[in-house]
């Protein structure tokens, strides 16, 4: 919205700032970190007094997490509301690519209050039918995949871009589609599986969020793509605003999230962040290097279907518990330990994601 004040601008005042991607996803930031701070307490106190016992606690989790009974859900409003405002204010609002992302952002945000609202009014872990969940996660991610195709360039649309062999593009054709709302739907669930201890899954999103900007950032510049030798993506710089919305809104709820938690993100904001991440790499044609960069997700996710298939085969377990990070506190580490090695990890892999840029 603010981009519109270049109009008023005649090269050489404030107002030519404003055409800056940079000084807009620094505005960006700004703006979700302060709607984060001004309304957490509101919003917690508002969920504390609407949902009474707050998330229920699985009775076959780890034992340390029944202290946590009371604690209210659905604090994913905050990030989301941080970033919808960021962005609408900040960003270019003729930009098909920033539609797409929050397009699905809010989308599944609505999927997950449905379930988070579910799990407090029934008191019970079950929430939505997982079968339902799944259905509209791939009708949406349906509907991005084709928005992000027509937009791409013709000739890179449809087809699949891979990291460090930067001149080879598979041609998936119409199978683009669905291999793209698979990376969506499989992202959005891979943070809500990641989502189980105190401030766990945010800061792994912001990392990856902020390296999916950078990297939007960059395919969306010709002289960038031109030096890096990756494919350009016009329009996708756009996309550092709304990442630069996650990263402000997100350190606002993990001022909150923080242990001992005040607040939990739920479905609300792990299902919506996740679609995030995946509707990003879907519009910089990077879905591979999402792997990459949201690693500790995709481990978390393979640690759970590896343990349910071996279950079925076997009826033993190859972790003591799924998701992996109750593995870890199986074993005793203590729940911070997990926490910031993990926070170490995906750190880590968001560099060597980064690395892909120039790597060749």
């Amino acid at each position: 919205m603010l981009f519109w004040l270049t109009e008023l601008s005649d090269g050489g005042d404030v107002f030519n700032l404003f055409r800056y991607i940079t000084f807009r996803a620094g505005g960006a930031f700004m703006t979700a970190l302060v709607f984060g701070f001004l309304f957490g307490k509101p919003l917690i106190n508002v969920l504390r007094k609407r949902q009474g016992k707050g998330q229920p606690i699985r009775n076959d989790g780890p034992e340390g997490h029944f202290v946590k009974a009371g604690t209210p859900t659905m604090g994913g409003l905050l990030i989301i509301g941080a970033v919808l405002t960021s962005t609408l204010l900040w960003a270019r609002l003729d930009n098909p690519f920033v539609w797409m992302v929050l397009f699905v952002t809010m989308a599944y945000a609505a999927i997950g209050f449905a379930d988070d609202y579910a799990k407090v009014k029934k008191q019970n872990t079950a929430g939505v039918s997982g079968k339902v969940r799944l259905l509209l996660g791939f009708i949406i991610a349906g509907m991005a995949s084709w928005w992000a195709a027509a937009y791409h360039p013709d000739a890179l649309s449809y087809k699949l871009a891979f990291p460090i062999f930067k001149d080879t593009l598979l041609n998936l054709s119409f199978l683009f589609i669905p291999f793209a709302m698979i990376v969506i739907v499989g992202a959005a669930n891979a943070v809500n599986l990641t989502d189980g201890l105190d401030g766990l899954a945010i800061m792994p999103v912001m990392i990856a969020t902020s390296t999916l900007g950078v990297i939007a950032y960059a395919v969306g510049r010709v002289d960038f793509t031109e030096y890096l030798d990756v494919h350009y993506v016009p329009g996708t710089g756009e996309i550092l605003i709304f990442a630069a919305g996650v990263v402000g809104g997100g350190l606002g709820f993990l001022w909150y999230n923080a242990p001992p938690a005040a607040v939990f993100m739920g479905d609300t904001g792990s299902l919506a962040l996740g679609g995030a991440l995946g509707a990003i790499a879907v519009a910089t044609k990077h879905e591979l290097v999402l792997g990459i960069v949201g690693g500790l997700f995709v481990v978390e996710a393979l640690s759970v279907i590896i343990q349910v298939l071996y279950f079925k085969r076997t009826g033993k377990r190859v972790f003591l518990m799924a998701p992996i990070h109750h593995h870890y506190e199986k074993k005793g580490w203590a729940e911070p330990t997990i926490v910031i090695r993990f926070w170490i990890i995906s750190l880590i892999l968001a560099i060597i994601g980064l690395a892909t840029l120039k790597v060749r």
